[in-house]
């Protein structure tokens, strides 16, 4: 469903006023999927705001990290897999209104979260459209990215200067918090539009297969993340 420019405007500054609240629209983002042995730099913890995939903050808390700034989480990602989900802002992609999505966490006593938003499906593959161009009709076949690539196309649109991706794979299967060795799916739709966002400057990976499959800059420290901003906007104070 496409959205009229006016009503993406104004989706786009109401994700924006919260995020703010949040304190996370200012800072660079280090997304972090569910690919297995994610990478993920010491020295960008704490620098960087950490958005979890869906159930990825199951490998966060196993690893002993901080509670996610952002979880971005599909409606139907089952809760079982990951009960005890630790995070400041829960972006649910959601159909009901807040209310409602509320009283379903009631239910859920092991979730922590401070703030709640909702993003409905429409809204979600609007976003991918606006900032990747959109997916051709002949590409993959689900016909639409990941959770995580949406993700990154969300920190985008809102205006995030960097986001960095962890735990982000197009060869590798199953999930970081499992041994269960699903194939992974949406790989033809994700490197479609991992792609066409290369370029952008403020996008990276931690990862040296992805770098090396899709071409995005490889980071390895918060030096990196910074060059590659200063070279958008060199008269940037440093941070």
């Amino acid at each position: 469903m496409k959205m009229e420019p006016g009503a993406l405007g104004a989706l786009r500054e109401k994700h924006r006023r919260w995020l703010a609240r949040l304190g996370i629209l200012d800072r660079p983002w280090l997304i972090l999927g569910s690919a297995p042995s994610p990478t993920i730099p010491p020295d960008l913890i704490g620098h960087c705001a950490r958005v979890d995939i869906n159930n990825s903050g199951k490998t966060a808390n196993a690893l002993g990290l901080p509670p996610a700034d952002l979880t971005f989480r599909k409606r139907r990602k089952s809760w079982e897999e990951h009960p005890h989900v630790r995070t400041r802002g829960l972006l649910w992609l959601h159909n009901k209104p807040l209310w409602w999505m509320r009283l379903e966490l009631l239910a859920k006593p092991h979730v922590r979260y401070a703030s709640l938003m909702r993003a409905t499906k429409p809204e979600r593959e609007a976003i991918v459209a606006a900032v990747s161009g959109g997916l051709p009709a002949d590409i993959g076949e689900v016909g639409k990215v990941t959770n995580g690539v949406a993700a990154l196309c969300y920190g985008l649109f809102v205006g995030a200067p960097s986001v960095t991706l962890a735990g982000f794979s197009i060869t590798k299967m199953g999930h970081s918090y499992d041994d269960k060795g699903k194939v992974r799916r949406q790989i033809a739709e994700d490197t479609f539009v991992l792609v066409r966002l290369r370029d952008r400057e403020n996008v990276f990976t931690t990862e040296p297969d992805l770098s090396e499959c899709i071409g995005l800059p490889l980071v390895r420290d918060k030096c990196g993340i910074a060059a590659g901003i200063d070279a958008i906007d060199p008269d940037r104070q440093p941070a």
